[in-house]
């Protein structure tokens, strides 16, 4: 769920940074022409927010597919065969060290 929770807050930080940088600039015009501007800039400013939705939750889910396809197709081929992990130690180097001598 945090990929989800990351996915979103960047949909949302990638819109905010569209507004600023892109539908601000037509609504600071004060003219008329500003109005057939601000159509326009909202014309692209929804298409890139939409694509970009849509691009990001595509990603999602295919990461999510992946995730589980990878945890699976692994989860096939393991056997537990192998010997007990044991940390690095200096304490169990030199014990194993003095019991040697």
């Amino acid at each position: 769920y945090l990929r989800l929770w990351a996915l979103s807050l960047a949909h949302a930080q990638l819109s905010e940074v569209l507004w600023v940088m892109v539908l601000r600039k037509g609504l600071q015009m004060s003219h008329w022409a500003g109005g057939i501007f601000l159509f326009v800039i909202f014309a692209a400013w929804a298409s890139l927010t939409v694509g970009i939705l849509c691009l990001m939750e595509g990603l999602s889910a295919f990461l999510h597919t992946l995730r589980l396809h990878w945890v699976e197709f692994q989860s096939k081929f393991y056997s537990g065969q192998g010997y007990l992990f044991q940390p690095f130690s200096f304490d169990t180097i030199l014990k194993q060290a003095e019991n040697s001598d």
